[in-house]
């Protein structure tokens, strides 16, 4: 027995060693080809300097991109036109079963319901905290506080709220923190939150604004202290004040940021897959598209559903990121 057990450890550091050996090979290869590349770089001169620069420099760039974005798009938008092996054409059956079976339509108003809720939510409670804490001392160690949940993965987040949600008969100690608030309050009989539907729905997306809300609450806040003291100060010699000040004059100051982290944290909750396929996995009701995806593409092995809903949530996305962009384009040209 103790040779059987001597045996397996040599086994697992030899595994080990080769691993390490293997990585240690991989990092000092790529150091090696990007001294090759500077080296080049460096002793290149005349016309030619300029483009074997452009190309040394942002040709890996490009094929990273090529190969991680662009290729599986493309086989991804090909996949979606043929059977679950990819042996049939099917033209747009696979869209067609999308947008008319019950059971995915369902899925896409949750997603819908997803979108409508979760970024106003996070956004708002983000501008709120945002108003709050520039007005006390020691904001910094607030801001912290309030941001902290976003150094966490969605994963973990799920995790954390899925003991919260816990729920057990009233007869046995609650560790779930939701039901035995509700029960301290006075409810006898608490319900199994994650089964009762729609309120599940509601609670998963409390996971998403928990850690959404510290992203929006520090760019907000950065905006809000760009604004110039003038126009705070000459708002205020017109009258304006309190709400009237936050409304006419703060609002309308930071809108195109307000508009950024809006459509940052609805791509955000778009793509939600985590939450949803950690504290439910999808049942009682509270399926979303990515995790529909999902479970087409690697649950039931059906390639060309899930990579037709795989390219719905891209054009869903799509709109978002281009509007993002312009956005961007058109704050840096103000500025």
């Amino acid at each position: 027995m103790s040779v059987t057990r001597a045996l397996l450890a040599d086994g697992a550091w030899t595994d080990a060693s080769v691993k390490l050996g293997n990585m240690v090979g991989a990092v000092a290869g790529f150091l090696g080809i990007l001294l090759v590349i500077f080296f080049v770089a460096g002793r290149a001169s005349g016309r030619i300097a300029r483009p074997l620069a452009v190309v040394l420099f942002l040709g890996p760039a490009v094929l990273l991109l090529i190969v991680g974005l662009v290729a599986p798009l493309v086989r991804t938008v090909y996949l979606s036109f043929y059977n679950d092996d990819g042996t049939k054409f099917l033209g747009g059956k696979n869209y067609g079963w999308a947008l008319t079976t019950d059971s995915v339509q369902h899925v896409l108003l949750n997603t819908l319901l997803w979108l409508a809720v979760a970024p106003l939510a996070a956004t708002g409670l983000g501008l709120l905290l945002a108003l709050l804490v520039d007005r006390v001392r020691g904001q910094a160690v607030y801001k912290s506080l309030i941001f902290m949940p976003m150094a966490i993965s969605l994963v973990g987040a799920s995790i954390i709220f899925k003991f919260v949600y816990d729920a057990r008969d009233v007869s046995q100690s609650q560790i779930g923190l939701l039901s035995q608030l509700a029960i301290s309050l006075g409810w006898h009989h608490p319900p199994n939150w994650m089964l009762s539907q729609p309120l599940n729905t509601f609670l998963l997306m409390v996971v998403m604004v928990w850690v959404q809300t510290g992203f929006a609450m520090v760019v907000l806040s950065a905006a809000i202290n760009a604004i110039p003291d003038e126009v705070t100060e000459a708002a205020r010699l017109d009258g304006a004040g309190g709400v009237k000040l936050f409304w006419f004059v703060t609002v309308p100051m930071i809108r195109t940021t307000l508009v950024v982290v809006l459509t940052t944290v609805m791509i955000t909750t778009l793509k939600a897959f985590d939450i949803v396929r950690t504290m439910t996995g999808g049942n009682f009701g509270t399926q979303v598209l990515a995790n529909e995806m999902y479970s087409q593409s690697f649950v039931q092995f059906n390639t060309g559903r899930g990579s037709a809903l795989a390219v719905i949530l891209f054009l869903g996305v799509l709109p978002l990121v281009a509007y993002n962009i312009v956005q961007l384009r058109k704050e840096r040209a103000n500025r």
